[in-house]
């Protein structure tokens, strides 16, 4: 079974490079007041390797474990809509400068990794395991998505 590793391996460096492309860390980012609890820089891109390399797997092994081909095309289905609202997200904080969009947006993102936590989960407990430390990670992004709003508000 190479086409599910091929497709997800694909799909997840195109996601990767998509969300890298559009994050800018120049003058308008480092201008923005931080929490103090704010990583340094060089984290987010170590722990979206990380996760990234998780989710893939997880795409894999719930694909190969679907029990039938609708529930495999439900499987491909949630995993695009997470990527796409994972680009999302980058696109509406950097590329729009609108962190408090952006936080609205990555209640969806939270939102659809639950999905497909509890939709994988129910033929393999492994891929739903694989994505909590991304639950964790965005569940974080959140929360310092919502102290950079509060301490630098209002934009447009």
């Amino acid at each position: 079974m190479i086409i599910p590793v091929t497709v997800a391996t694909i799909a997840a460096l195109c996601v990767a490079a998509l969300g890298a492309t559009i994050t800018d860390l120049g003058p308008w980012y480092q201008a923005l007041v931080k929490p103090d609890w704010n990583p340094p820089d060089v984290v987010f891109p170590m722990g979206w390797t990380v996760i990234y390399a998780l989710v893939t797997v997880a795409g894999i092994t719930a694909w190969r474990a679907a029990p039938t081909s609708a529930a495999a095309e439900w499987v491909i289905g949630l995993f695009a809509l997470n990527g796409f609202l994972n680009i999302s997200w980058s696109l509406i904080f950097f590329r729009l400068q609108r962190p408090d969009w952006a936080f609205f947006e990555v209640l969806l993102l939270w939102i659809s990794i639950l999905a497909m936590i509890l939709y994988c989960g129910r033929f393999s407990r492994k891929a739903a395991l694989l994505l909590l430390p991304y639950l964790a990670w965005v569940s974080f992004a959140a929360s310092l998505n919502w102290a950079v709003v509060q301490l630098n508000g209002p934009f447009g």
